[in-house]
């Protein structure tokens, strides 16, 4: 049984290439579900119209893909809300110099 921990973990390998941060520190994973072996995963990017949208947005699905286990992947790029620093986890912040 695939889980949310599983998909977030095998996210984590996505990295960013202009920032060297993986997607899911910078924020950009807004939900993970799993039905069925199947996982949803709602995303974003740091800005609408991103060169790298296709390349990210492939990358994570096949992140996901490489799961063992899962049967599908169901990748939503959304823009609301809209992304914005705030979310990037503690250690992202940290790695930027934002952090304490």
């Amino acid at each position: 049984m695939v889980t949310k921990a599983q998909v977030r973990e095998a996210l984590k390998k996505v990295i960013d290439p202009e920032i060297g941060i993986n997607i899911v520190d910078l924020g950009l994973i807004y939900d993970v579900q799993v039905e069925n072996d199947v996982p949803h995963v709602s995303m974003t990017l740091t800005v609408p119209g991103c060169p790298l949208a296709n390349m990210l947005t492939r990358q994570a699905e096949q992140a996901v893909r490489a799961v063992e286990g899962v049967r599908d992947v169901k990748l939503e790029l959304t823009w609301d809300p809209p992304w914005n620093p705030k979310m990037m986890s503690e250690d992202a912040k940290r790695k930027l110099g934002w952090g304490e």
